[in-house]
């Protein structure tokens, strides 16, 4: 293992945050986010700071303890869960999800709970949450999860489900007996000395909380947004947690938690590449419930949220014990994430990957029909067709359609049609048995080609 990356104390320290602190104001303003918080664990030293407002219209300061809604880096809690019952005997990873969840019986082949967490299961991305509002978590599973839905075979490749961790909290209810807000307070958040808060107002009522934001670049003006998760997809992204909250979390998983925190054989465990998981453009690979990120020979592991106009990150490095926690309360967040990591390494030497390695440039090939076709992921469409021009394009749901750039690996990028910039959108997959394109992988949701066309 490398040394700890170290971080100064005393009056060095102090210059350290002041600078931290003025590059995440500065950074915050130019991109239109009301309130944001930076944490940095290093060696024996945490560094914290935080900036602006938690709502545009009261003006109410953001402070070290405000709690974001984190969308989905709640996976990587309810994964946690999961394997502290495993941890207890309670469940294996390999048992089959249906015996514990029994809505899943309908959803084609069983998967297991190794899957469900590394997003390997085949089960869909999952419906809109208006489309979920009054429904329980087990009649969305019913509803969302049946043999019609399978976007591939159980542990043939990744594909992002948030209907995978709906299940995952069902599996905590099951064996608990709890809800799952019950359960990931008093089994995970308590003893990581966290507050607990959820989306929908459970939680603690004096913690002060967030909200969510959207900003219009073209008028400057940034408004709050209404947070409109479902309850029953909670253990997908339902909890709000402040940037240190995140770096507990962080910091537990590299056996610097509190006693009790999951074995180390459970937390490596979790840390190591799922095979056959490739999830495209989001991560260089997938453990269970982390997103994993290549930095030289070494592997960071971490995951990224968002929330209705949030957006928060965190990475952990298990060679040097750093972690590194960031919530925002605009959705540009996620640009000021990307542009913070340069600063936090300008600064403090740390150089967190926010994203995939970059991959080797692929030769462009010409569109091909081979390609076209309906795409289905549960309610998603995906339509890929040949344009004017005799180049591919790609429409979701019905939307106005935008170009795609196919390379001969069949990954592909799309085109941003005012600059012209390509941007990773994923890849096509072939049928191993006939070689034909049966798939697509966008933004790390796979899609079946329908036969219905």
């Amino acid at each position: 293992m490398l040394e700890p990356t170290p971080l100064p104390s005393g009056e060095e320290r102090s210059k350290i945050r002041r600078v931290l602190q003025d590059r995440l104001t500065a950074l915050a303003r130019a991109h239109q986010v009301p309130g944001a918080q930076l944490a940095v664990h290093g060696g024996e030293t945490t560094l914290a700071v935080e900036t602006g407002v938690l709502d545009a219209d009261t003006g109410e300061p953001f402070t070290a303890d405000t709690a974001v809604p984190i969308g989905s880096v709640t996976k990587a809690y309810t994964a946690t869960v999961v394997m502290l019952l495993v941890a207890d005997g309670d469940v294996e990873l390999d048992d089959r999800l249906d015996e514990h969840v029994p809505e899943l019986r309908r959803a084609g082949p069983p998967c297991t709970v190794r899957q469900v967490l590394s997003h390997t299961a085949g089960l869909p991305s999952g419906p809109a949450s208006d489309q979920v509002a009054s429904v329980t978590a087990a009649r969305y599973l019913l509803d969302h999860c049946t043999d019609r839905t399978l976007v591939m075979p159980p542990g043939t490749d990744f594909s992002y489900s948030n209907a995978g961790y709906v299940a995952a909290g069902r599996l905590i209810e099951a064996v608990t007996g709890m809800s799952w807000p019950e359960a990931v307070a008093s089994v995970l958040l308590v003893p990581l000395g966290t507050v607990p808060s959820f989306i929908g107002g459970a939680g603690a009522p004096h913690r002060p909380v967030a909200s969510g934001h959207s900003a219009n670049k073209a008028t400057g003006r940034t408004r709050p947004v209404r947070q409109n998760l479902a309850p029953a997809e909670a253990a997908a992204g339902g909890l709000r947690a402040s940037a240190l909250d995140l770096l507990a979390l962080g910091r537990a998983h590299l056996g610097d938690g509190p006693p009790g925190s999951l074995p180390r054989d459970l937390a490596r465990q979790m840390r190591r590449p799922v095979p056959g998981a490739d999830p495209g453009v989001l991560a260089d690979g997938w453990g269970l419930g982390w997103a994993l990120f290549r930095r030289g020979d070494t592997l960071w592991f971490g995951h990224d949220g968002n929330a209705q106009g949030t957006s928060c990150s965190l990475r952990a490095d298990p060679a040097t014990g750093t972690v590194v926690a960031f919530t925002a309360n605009a959705g540009s967040g996620t640009e000021l994430w990307h542009e913070l990591s340069g600063a936090l390494e300008e600064i403090t030497g740390i150089r967190v990957p926010t994203a995939p390695a970059p991959r080797r440039p692929a030769t462009p090939m010409a569109a091909t029909s081979q390609c076209t076709g309906v795409y289905l992921n549960g309610d998603i469409e995906y339509q890929v067709t040949l344009s004017d021009g005799g180049g591919l394009a790609l429409s979701v749901d019905g939307d106005l359609p935008a170009p795609l750039v196919c390379h001969e690996d069949l990954t592909c990028d799309l085109v941003d049609p005012s600059s012209g910039r390509r941007i990773p959108g994923g890849r096509f997959v072939r049928d191993p048995r006939t070689g034909a394109v049966d798939r697509i992988q966008l933004s790390g949701r796979m899609a079946r080609k329908s036969a219905l066309v």
